[in-house]
């Protein structure tokens, strides 16, 4: 990478010396195209994380987590909360693609950042992970809201006299929480591991009316949210497996927030800390397992892992190559997709084996599975019996992965008069019952005609 500023002011210098000719004018040009490349490629980076952070410290303290995300191709900007020189927006696109969030006490953002830019931010694409603690400030309880997250009241924090690390100074508030609380969704928390993860923060509850919320990490059926100096007067704000430790939220427009009731849950001490309930016999881990899901988490908020993209999708009828200009009713059809999956950066075939098809008019008339064949999934089926505009829709939405969605409109028609059959087979009765009395017709015809009636005797 070339400083452009330190590049500009070397050529004024150069010119001013007369000793170059015409060069100080060519080197005007090579600084033009080096400023329109480095916009081509500020415009083609991803990866481009704002860090707002309580103080700078932070950034030490926290350094591990910050570190893997860097080694993982991060640019990361940090700044304080309050720096009046913040901006997410500028000439109308954002400036970034990723937010951390990592300053629970900010009562107010500085710059042009608030709640309602980060929500816009969040309704374009963006997505945030955000810690919290004990000290949270209106700020991020707004934005808890919006995504339908409510925090607990400041000074409160999640307590359990049952599953607590021996180092606690008498609280009871560093919580140790099993694997087991964590969510079934390898995509979101990784592989399963038994080791505990270490908890000191705030508690959260998700709006029973909002089905996007998910509910990462619980507390156990001991635990609630209360202030630790205080006798309980009232009856918490959560109780038992309400409790949220880590919560998640995955938009209709696929972005993501992670809401992580600690901000020492990401920090170095938590990660490099040995764990053990206070419980007698409880077995003791010299590593908590912090660091492997708060990767996880990093991977899965920021868009590293569950990310699923359509490819080719082609249609036509068996025994052909191209699609025609309309199906007709009863035609055998074949259908195939390819759906990939980002892995490590590159985009692989996904492996799934409950992807259904939907062959949809108003209401599907044909719901069947694809199966994969190659790197590509694909089903025969027969189309109804009936004509219109329908859609080839596949619609994927499982735990853990973004919204996968494809339509292809086609039509079907009726028969044409030239394709129905001479002959139609379920008619076949109908037709000897015209043969039977035209037969039983002539058979009387015959018998009348020759029959002679007996003459009357005296």
């Amino acid at each position: 990478n070339i400083c452009l500023r330190c590049t500009y002011k070397s050529t004024r210098g150069r010119r001013r010396t007369g000793k170059m000719g015409n060069f100080g004018l060519l080197d005007r040009g090579v600084v033009k195209l080096l400023a329109l490349a480095s916009l081509l490629h500020c415009a083609a980076a991803d990866g481009k994380t704002l860090v707002l952070l309580d103080n700078l410290n932070i950034r030490d303290t926290h350094s591990i987590f910050f570190r893997s995300l860097a080694d993982r191709g991060f640019d990361l900007t940090f700044k304080t909360a309050d720096d009046s020189s913040l901006s997410l927006i500028k000439y109308g696109q954002f400036l970034y693609d990723h937010l951390i969030l990592f300053s629970p006490s900010v009562e107010d953002f500085g710059g042009n950042i608030n709640v309602e830019t980060i929500t816009s931010f969040i309704d374009g694409g963006g997505n945030v992970l955000v810690a919290a603690s004990s000290d949270i400030g209106d700020p991020l309880r707004e934005l808890g809201s919006e995504c339908g997250i409510e925090f607990d009241e400041e000074k409160t924090a999640v307590i359990d006299h049952h599953n607590y690390d021996v180092s606690d100074p008498g609280e009871h508030t560093l919580i140790v929480a099993d694997p087991e609380n964590l969510m079934k969704a390898p995509t979101i928390v990784g592989k399963p591991t038994n080791k505990p993860v270490l908890f000191k923060g705030v508690g959260m509850v998700a709006d029973p009316d909002n089905p996007l919320v998910l509910d990462i990490l619980t507390g156990s059926s001991t635990s609630y949210s209360f202030f630790p100096d205080r006798p309980i007067s009232q009856y918490p704000h959560a109780v038992g497996k309400n409790t949220l430790l880590i919560a998640g939220l995955q938009a209709r427009n696929n972005a993501r927030v992670v809401f992580s009731g600690s901000l020492d849950f990401f920090s170095d001490a938590f990660f490099n800390s040995a764990v053990q309930k206070a419980t007698p016999g409880s077995q003791r881990h010299e590593q908590t397992g912090n660091l492997e899901l708060a990767e996880a988490l990093s991977r899965w908020v920021f868009k590293e892992a569950g990310v699923l993209r359509v490819g080719a999708v082609t249609h036509h009828p068996v025994g052909e190559t191209t699609p025609p200009a309309a199906y007709t009713i009863t035609d055998l059809v074949e259908y195939s997709i390819v759906i990939e999956m980002l892995s490590e950066g590159r985009w692989v075939p996904f492996d799934g084996d409950d992807i259904q098809l939907e062959f949809v008019r108003i209401d599907p008339f044909v719901r069947t599975y694809l199966k994969k064949n190659g790197g590509k999934y694909s089903v025969q089926f027969k189309l109804p019996d009936v004509y219109g505009v329908f859609q080839f829709k596949v619609d994927y939405n499982r735990l853990g992965y973004t919204h996968l969605y494809s339509s292809t409109q086609v039509s079907v028609r009726p028969l044409q008069h030239t394709q129905y059959e001479r002959f139609i087979p379920s008619a076949f009765p109908y037709y000897a019952s015209v043969f039977s009395m035209m037969g039983g017709l002539f058979v009387f015809s015959v018998v009348f005609l020759h029959m002679k009636e007996k003459e009357k005797s005296d």
